[in-house]
């Protein structure tokens, strides 16, 4: 019986702009299946925004069939009101999730720039840069949040990925990854 293929959806939430990517993986090959934005500043009402959300959310979970939902955490600033606001959306896009029966696990942006970059400080522009090169995409998107959220997606990858694991087998020990990965062994001198 053939596994099913991973089928990452991640999030960038936002009452102003959401970014969102469907990231998928066949073997050691990742592929960016879509990413974009979500426009909301047009609408004034927040409740409005927030259905908007869920419903974006729905859509993308109807056509792409994710296996696993990763979000990004909201980050602690000062401001409260901003705050609030980020939450509340990052929880419409969770129980969009949930609606769903997906799995979702959250990731603070430093562990996502730090898992995709080596650097839990990395400008948007770094991490932009390493993505394109690891996923090696030409284009560039129109808003960081796209970006953002794909970033989220190739952290929850790297997090759920096992060395250990071929995609296909689990391996017994690490005699057996090695008896299986020779070019892995670097010889001491």
């Amino acid at each position: 019986m053939e596994r099913k293929r991973p089928v990452i959806l991640a999030i960038d939430p936002g009452t102003i702009k959401m970014g969102f990517a469907i990231l998928t993986s066949k073997g050691n090959k990742l592929e960016l299946i879509s990413m974009g934005t979500l426009l909301l500043a047009s609408h004034k009402d927040i409740y409005v925004r927030l259905e908007k959300i869920h419903s974006t959310v729905c859509e993308l979970i109807k056509i792409h069939n994710p296996t696993t939902f990763a979000i990004e955490a909201p980050f602690f600033g000062k401001n409260v009101q901003s705050m609030l606001k980020l939450g509340r959306a990052q929880g419409v896009a969770i129980a969009a999730a949930m609606q769903f029966s997906l799995s979702v696990t959250e990731y603070s942006p430093k562990k996502v720039k730090q898992s995709v970059t080596g650097n839990g400080n990395a400008s948007k522009e770094q991490v932009w840069k390493m993505l394109q090169q690891t996923l090696n995409i030409q284009e560039n998107p129109k808003y960081f949040d796209a970006s953002d959220a794909l970033a989220v997606a190739l952290c929850h990858h790297y997090q759920t990925i096992s060395i250990l694991t071929n995609n296909t087998k689990v391996l017994k020990d690490w005699g057996d990854f090695l008896s299986k990965n020779p070019d892995r062994i670097i010889a001491k001198k």
